[in-house]
């Protein structure tokens, strides 16, 4: 038991840092080609912060665990709208384009009504995640298409950030190969050892991936998020949860099934996936029913975040 918890501290260690440098080298990389920080969120730093996801789940898959690869993707979704959204509207209220919710949240929620219905049958084949994959591509197509469309006005200190961060595009890729490096040895750690927790325990690996492994890979989403939300930089925090959802369910859905076919629990299709379409229905009514609209003050954020915290606590009862 205690090597189990050892490696999964080391696990969720090596993943913050190795996010927090793959975010920090991957934003200043896009912000010095002068992307809108919009798109940045959506792709740059969604990509990022995604990649423990990744890590965690393609390590689960290829050890048979498909629970915990799928538990992991849907608890990160979840924790992304619920505990990051939340605990960043609970630091300062939080504006949401309308373009945003006109045009992104819904790709990300189609994005996760296909997941939904191609797992129907059970399983996660190649060719599904295939199809998943092409989808991903065919989003970021529409992101490069709008990448460069100003979404707030150029001022000094936007010009000064890009002409800064492009004398450094040398560091910040150094940045993200160390970033990279520490996201695939802190997975690893931490598949070890919440497999190896879980089977002490008697818990299921699905509800160890819904749960800690979910949170734990959620951190640099959290990291990212809060940040953003604490500099006033709304796009970003909030790009950054919409386009990790997206990738979440089209890039580590789309890449695990191609490499091994990912069996489906019946509970997911019954219980997990449609707890985690509730969570983005609750984001886009607080977003558009209770004025004032399109904004997640500190009273959204609570209802976010204690929503959050009775699903975890749901699945230990």
């Amino acid at each position: 038991m205690l090597l189990g918890v050892i490696l999964v501290l080391a696990g969720l260690l090596l993943l913050y840092y190795g996010a927090e440098y793959l975010v920090t080298g991957s934003s200043r990389l896009a912000l010095s080609f002068g992307v809108r920080p919009l798109v940045i969120g959506l792709t740059v730093v969604a990509f990022a912060t995604s990649m423990p996801e990744l890590m965690v789940s393609l390590m689960a898959a290829t050890r048979g665990a498909s629970s915990m690869a799928v538990g992991n993707v849907i608890g990160s979704n979840i924790a992304n709208i619920g505990l990051i959204l939340g605990v960043a509207a609970l630091i300062t209220p939080i504006v949401v384009a309308r373009s945003t919710l006109i045009r992104e949240v819904p790709i990300m929620v189609a994005a996760s009504l296909g997941v939904y219905l191609v797992a129907l049958d059970g399983e996660i084949a190649f060719t599904n995640g295939l199809w998943l994959f092409v989808s991903l591509l065919v989003f970021l197509a529409y992101c490069l298409m709008t990448a460069r469309k100003p979404s707030i006005p150029a001022d000094g200190e936007v010009e000064k950030a890009i002409v800064e961060s492009s004398t450094g595009r040398g560091r910040d890729i150094v940045l993200i190969l160390i970033g990279m490096v520490g996201l695939g040895l802190g997975a690893e750690l931490m598949v070890r050892g919440a497999v190896m927790i879980a089977t002490l325990l008697g818990m299921s690996e699905l509800i160890i991936g819904l749960s800690i492994v979910a949170v734990g890979t959620s951190l640099p989403e959290l990291a990212a998020s809060v940040m953003s939300a604490w500099k006033g930089e709304m796009d970003i925090s909030v790009g950054n949860v919409i386009g990790s959802n997206i990738f979440n369910v089209l890039f580590v859905l789309g890449l695990c099934p191609m490499i091994q076919p990912i069996t489906i629990e019946p509970r997911i299709l019954t219980l997990d996936f449609p707890i985690m379409l509730a969570f983005f229905a609750l984001f886009i009514g607080l977003l558009t029913m209770m004025p004032p609209r399109l904004q997640l003050d500190r009273k959204r954020g609570f209802l976010l975040l204690g929503a959050y915290l009775f699903f975890v606590a749901s699945l230990f009862v």
